[in-house]
């Protein structure tokens, strides 16, 4: 597991063992607030040592930007703090989370001692939390998935973007992701004022960067939804849209030890699929 210092208070944890999934520390006199968890207990306990080592007055809040497992698994291991999440993901966890948590375990003897945790706090469009001097703003931001959040801190001037922004942008449309949400919610990110943007996986995205990287994300998402309503429209059988590269849509394949180019076929078979009524719209 890496870890990075963002700004004075802010830290930065991404996997080794899956995804380079990242996870956040906001530290304050007045505790500690942790911005998703990481999938593996041996990681998450290591940021949890972390975090009583830099912030003995304990952890206040665990924030889970989405219901996915690989954000939200380690929220069990931090039974003394409130779980904030959207709606939505706690609707999502109380339909499905059991059942997936079970599955995943059957898969994996490392999550054996996970446990399924709801959110005890929720809203809808927009949450702030004010704690030892921190304005930390929670937004709606769907389209990976429907209940996507986002966390801004405003003094140390950096957002937690969660699945919003990707080295390569995927929507779940098995979960109800929809890339008209994501446009959207990547259109309404403030840029201004932010030096640091953490993705929910890979690397962190500096000032300079920010701009660029919603720009592709966007042209990508125009670029993917073209090739698909041509395919549609020529009558394209979905194993030749396939063959639409990465680099066609202007994203790198290398990102993630290449995986992004698993999501980038992904997108483009689930959108085919949704636009010609295999899956629900």
């Amino acid at each position: 597991m890496q870890r990075e210092r963002v700004s004075a208070d802010i830290y930065v944890f991404r996997s080794d063992l899956y995804l380079q999934v990242t996870a956040g520390v906001i530290a304050t006199e007045e505790g500690a607030v942790i911005v998703d968890t990481l999938p593996f207990p041996k990681e998450t306990k290591a940021l949890s040592d972390f975090v009583q080592r830099r912030c003995p007055q304990g952890v206040r809040y665990v924030i889970n930007t989405h219901a996915h497992a690989d954000h939200s698994h380690g929220s069990c291991f931090f039974p003394e703090a409130e779980l904030i999440g959207h709606r939505r993901a706690r609707e999502y966890l109380l339909k499905y989370g059991e059942a997936n948590l079970t599955e995943a375990k059957r898969h994996s003897n490392d999550l054996a001692t996970v446990e399924l945790r709801l959110p005890d706090l929720v809203f809808d469009n927009l949450l702030v939390l004010r704690l030892g001097g921190k304005t930390i703003t929670l937004k709606h931001s769907p389209g990976h998935s429907p209940d996507t959040i986002t966390v801004r801190i405003k003094e140390d001037k950096v957002m937690f973007a969660s699945d919003t922004i990707l080295p390569v942008p995927y929507v779940d449309f098995l979960v109800g992701g929809s890339i008209t949400d994501l446009r959207r919610s990547l259109r309404g990110i403030e840029v201004a004022g932010l030096e640091n943007v953490v993705q929910g996986h890979g690397e962190v995205l500096l000032r300079g960067e920010i701009r660029g990287i919603i720009s592709s994300s966007l042209k990508y998402l125009d670029c993917v939804e073209a090739a698909v309503d041509s395919a549609i429209a020529n009558q394209t059988p979905v194993e030749t849209l396939l063959k639409t590269s990465i680099e066609q849509c202007g994203k790198s394949r290398i990102p993630l030890n290449g995986v992004v180019q698993q999501l980038h076929r992904a997108n483009l078979y689930y959108l085919y699929q949704t636009k010609t009524g295999a899956l629900p719209a």
